[in-house]
């Protein structure tokens, strides 16, 4: 079997991490999760994460065969769009995006011919499919809990786990937006701990605690051995008392309100109005303060 080469890079405002894969043989490859960098306080977007990317993919001369996302993510805007106008690359997602499109179309209040068919990607992913990037074969988990739509990429000895995992030293991920499950997460998180032990599983966010450098890698067994909340949680009804009394005291992401409106559309801003510019906007006193 072969096993990808794996580059990641973190962006520090949102704490989330981006990857490039490939296959040393074919120097064909896959990029998960990009980030499109967004200034809140300008309301401005630029891409910074995503040019770092595309950079090191023309630098180290890799054919980017898929650009991938995990997820609608909730704390930055995703640079599919942009790179695939870049590479030419298609676009993927897991097909049970649909749901939070549905979901956050009334959320939104956006209009009712708002496609909610999941045709702002090039490609929707089912659990079980696979697929080739170069000679390494990659395959779909359907892995929800944080998001009713989260899927993951076993790419090899290679686990692209999203929101689900965190550092061992930080536990696992929140399941309190909508759509979001204790159980469902705790289902998805049994899943990727059958895998081989020695499976390395690289996580969507680190937020670096206790100073500590930033970090995006632990295998299967380590997380077995140290992960916070599965080591001191061993049961279903021990991770979700502990998951869901976490999830009460924290805060919704900043980006949510904005990050959502782009991701439900792919990575594309809101079509644009009347005099060329594209709004974003916010559902007054839809969610509690926290």
């Amino acid at each position: 079997m072969t096993n990808p080469i794996v580059k990641a890079f973190w962006d520090e405002p949102t704490g989330s991490w981006q990857y490039v894969f490939h296959d040393p043989e074919t120097m064909k490859g896959a990029i998960v999760d990009p980030v499109l960098d967004y200034d809140a306080n300008a309301g401005a977007t630029y891409t910074k994460n995503a040019q770092a990317i595309l950079d090191y993919v023309r630098d180290t001369g890799i054919k980017v065969e898929w650009i991938l996302d995990t997820h609608p993510h909730a704390d930055h805007f995703s640079a599919g769009p942009w790179l695939k106008e870049q590479l030419g690359a298609p676009t993927a997602i897991g097909e049970k995006v649909v749901g939070v499109q549905k979901l956050w179309q009334v959320i939104y209040n956006l209009p009712e011919d708002f496609p909610t068919d999941g045709s702002q990607w090039d490609h929707l992913w089912a659990d079980g499919d696979t697929f080739k990037v170069g000679t390494i074969d990659v395959r779909v988990i359907f892995s929800p809990g944080h998001t009713l739509a989260s899927v993951t990429y076993v790419a090899g000895d290679a686990a692209f786990v999203h929101d689900t995992l965190m550092m061992p030293d930080s536990g696992t991920s929140r399941a309190d937006f909508p759509g979001g499950s204790s159980r469902d997460l705790y289902e998805t998180i049994q899943k990727i701990l059958s895998l081989p032990d020695e499976t390395r599983v690289f996580i969507g966010h680190d937020y670096a605690p206790k100073g500590r450098e930033a970090q995006c890698e632990a295998t299967v067994g380590q997380h077995k051995a140290m992960n916070i909340h599965l080591r001191n949680a061993p049961s279903e009804a021990e991770y979700r008392e502990v998951r869901d009394a976490r999830d009460a005291t924290l805060p919704l992401p900043k980006l949510m309100l904005a990050a959502l409106q782009v991701n439900v559309r792919g990575g594309r801003l809101p079509e644009p109005e009347g005099n060329g510019r594209s709004y974003l906007k916010v559902p007054m006193n839809y969610f509690e303060p926290r």
